[in-house]
């Protein structure tokens, strides 16, 4: 499975391609750089939560304020070119299954974190907005893809891909009431994974890790970022609700699973994609 061409190098990485440094230390800005920009609506977003608990806006409460504010970052994004539409549409459908799985979770019956203010957007328990924390993770994934290069190889076999997919978010409800088999699934991924690697090219050379090395590192990154969005009043876990603490190490497993899935859903949208273009030459 190949990547989608790569994106024009942007203006810094070619001052950078020109700078009297070792070609590795080139190489290894070049990555910093290109991660930084895979990671702009990430960013916006926290920038967002920031502003949303320093400024008030009279007669518009905060959920509503972060949502409309989601809203003109990403429509920034597209009008600007940062994210194409195919993009768009991707992280739509990162939208929709974090926005479900939000609307699950925060159910009284469950319990799993919640979000105690009120809001216009607030559909039942969960806001609008939350949908936008799960495009992030399909917005740094998707731009990462492009601007690295990414190639994949020893691939699993498709079916056996969507398989786990479907399995790991089904696992995500049901837990709540059934045994919880997150830690069979992450052995899972480590077997289903284990001769897969991931190759990326910074600048000019070309470097390569295991799949399950990458995923477990966008886990701990997505770790990070959940600790400032609940420090920033995103959403509350129930061991928060007398005072911020760190978030529980255990969720490392879950976002690992979380970024799995991810992963899964984008290579198989790229892939379709890439199949489509392949049938519409002549």
């Amino acid at each position: 499975m190949t990547a989608t061409k790569q994106r024009a190098r942007p203006e810094l990485v070619e001052l950078l391609d020109r700078a009297p440094l070792p070609s590795l230390l080139r190489e290894f800005l070049a990555f910093g750089i290109k991660e930084a920009q895979s990671c702009v609506f990430a960013g916006s977003f926290f920038l967002l939560l920031f502003i949303s608990t320093q400024f008030s806006v009279p007669g518009l409460a905060r959920y509503d304020l972060i949502l409309i504010g989601a809203i003109l970052i990403q429509a920034a994004l597209v009008v600007t070119g940062l994210e194409s539409r195919d993009e768009l549409k991707m992280i739509m459908v990162f939208h929709l299954i974090g926005f479900v799985l939000e609307f699950y979770k925060t159910q009284p019956s469950i319990g799993s974190w919640s979000y105690p203010e009120p809001g216009l957007t607030k559909i039942v328990t969960v806001p609008l907005y939350s949908g936008f924390m799960y495009s992030a993770i399909g917005s740094y994934m998707s731009q990462a893809w492009s601007r690295l290069d990414l190639r994949l190889e020893s691939y699993p076999r498709r079916w056996v891909t969507i398989a786990l997919c479907v399995a790991i978010y089904a696992n995500f409800f049901t837990n709540a009431f059934l045994y919880d088999v997150r830690y069979w699934l992450i052995a899972a991924v480590v077997l289903t994974y284990a001769r897969t690697r991931i190759y990326f090219t910074p600048l000019h050379r070309t470097f390569w890790m295991p799949a399950w090395v990458s995923f477990g590192l966008i886990a701990g990154f997505v770790w990070v970022a959940e600790n400032i969005s609940t420090f920033f009043g995103a959403w509350q876990y129930p061991d928060q609700a007398l005072g911020w603490t760190v978030v529980d190490l255990s969720k490392l497993v879950s976002w690992s699973l979380l970024v799995i899935l991810s992963f899964v859903l984008i290579a198989e949208l790229k892939h379709l994609k890439a199949e489509r273009s392949t049938q519409q030459v002549p």
